[in-house]
């Protein structure tokens, strides 16, 4: 009752208002980007990786020849931009209307409705696409109706697919990988450095993969920089990990990470996703006649959305364990960033905390014990229950 009667302040924000979103995406990032600050989010972008398109590469030219000269029985479309990039390239050295005819003679399988809407407007019709999106289901399909002695053409999509291609060639199929892009680390790691920074330091609340080559580049950068424990640690707890698709996850799993993603492989419901799973992780609590919620980097206080600087957050976080009970300076001391010794800097930071808050009222100062939330006395029997 109480979360419904003031849903309707809080939406003003917007659902991720408080939250800080990191992005690893290298393509569509903006458009991502947008939708999370759309929703309030605060985003830090950084590429976990670059594509490197393949047209002057000599081994998508040898695939595509290779398919040209001898047409295969199936040809596995896997993302859209591979696509187009594939059939520009061909455009480029003068084979664009021999590979377009070795299409038109193959089982033409797309992965989802962006690949068969650029299967389509290069003039050729796709036999069949999956309703999941999933390679999982293409590969389910091609083994049910039997690949031994079949040559399969598979577009690749920036990595290898080894259990995609090793499982067509353990049931016989002759495979022709078609490389048409790679995705290699950025050539700039500031960026992505700064990201690893916020993340193994509290300054993120969630991080968002739409390819499994970001997520392993982004485990790989941490690893050459020592932070890759640290890293785990902090997505195995207070940080969200939340991927597009299963195969997205893949890396993550590898190292025990369990994650988020959405039951449609979309951009839209990784950020729908978000919206749920963000605000669920933070507990409203009744303190002084207000209602607070504690966020990534802000704290609402009733439908007023407040900024609170890291040392803040991390005293008001030490209070919120144990709403109701008094925190010794000691431990809030503890809980503060870089703060030494001097019990002093607890007093300091409670101040700019207050101040922050709007309402001082809201802590209270227990003489010579510590500090406190002001829970609301209807509410204190319940949490010096628990």
């Amino acid at each position: 009752m109480y979360d419904e009667e003031h849903q309707a302040e809080r939406s003003e924000h917007g659902p991720l208002a408080g939250f800080t979103v990191g992005v690893t995406a290298a393509r569509r990032a903006d458009e991502l980007g947008a939708l999370l600050q759309r929703r309030g989010a605060t985003v830090l972008h950084a590429p976990a990786l670059r594509i490197v398109p393949l047209a002057d590469d000599g081994e998508l030219l040898a695939a595509t020849k290779e398919i040209i000269d001898q047409v295969p029985d199936v040809v596995v479309a896997t993302t859209a931009i591979g696509f187009r990039g594939w059939v520009e390239a061909a455009e480029g050295w003068g084979l664009g209307e021999a590979l377009l005819g070795r299409l038109r003679q193959a089982e033409l399988l797309a992965r989802g409705p962006k690949v068969k809407g650029a299967i389509r407007a290069a003039g050729l019709t796709e036999e069949w696409s999956p309703s999941s999106e999933s390679m999982a289901e293409v590969l389910d399909r091609l083994l049910g109706q039997g690949v031994d002695g079949r040559r399969v053409a598979v577009q690749l999509h920036g990595e290898p697919l080894p259990g995609f291609v090793e499982a067509l060639r353990a049931g016989g199929a002759e495979v022709v990988p078609v490389p048409v892009y790679r995705w290699l680390p950025p050539e700039d790691p500031g960026p992505l450095d700064r990201l690893l920074d916020a993340a193994v330091s509290h300054g993120l609340d969630a991080l968002t993969f739409t390819s499994a080559p970001a997520a392993a580049s982004l485990l790989a950068r941490a690893e050459e920089r020592g932070l890759l424990p640290e890293l785990l640690t902090a997505l195995g707890h207070d940080l969200l990990p939340a991927c597009v698709g299963p195969v997205t996850a893949v890396p993550l799993q590898a190292h025990g990470i369990d994650t988020v993603q959405p039951e449609r492989f979309r951009l839209g419901p990784l950020v729908q996703l978000l919206c749920r799973e963000l605000p669920a992780r933070s507990h409203p609590l009744p303190v002084a006649g207000h209602r607070l919620e504690i966020r990534g980097h802000a704290v609402l206080v009733d439908d007023d959305l407040r900024p609170v600087p890291p040392a803040g957050m991390a005293l008001l976080r030490a209070l919120a364990r144990r709403p109701g009970w008094v925190v010794a300076r000691a431990e809030l001391l503890r809980a503060l960033p870089g703060a030494g010794r001097d019990e002093h800097a607890v007093e300091t930071a409670m101040a700019r905390l207050r101040t922050a808050l709007g309402a001082p009222k809201l802590i209270q100062t227990v003489v010579k014990r510590g500090y406190r939330l002001a829970l609301d006395p209807a509410t204190e029997d319940k949490y010096a229950e628990e």
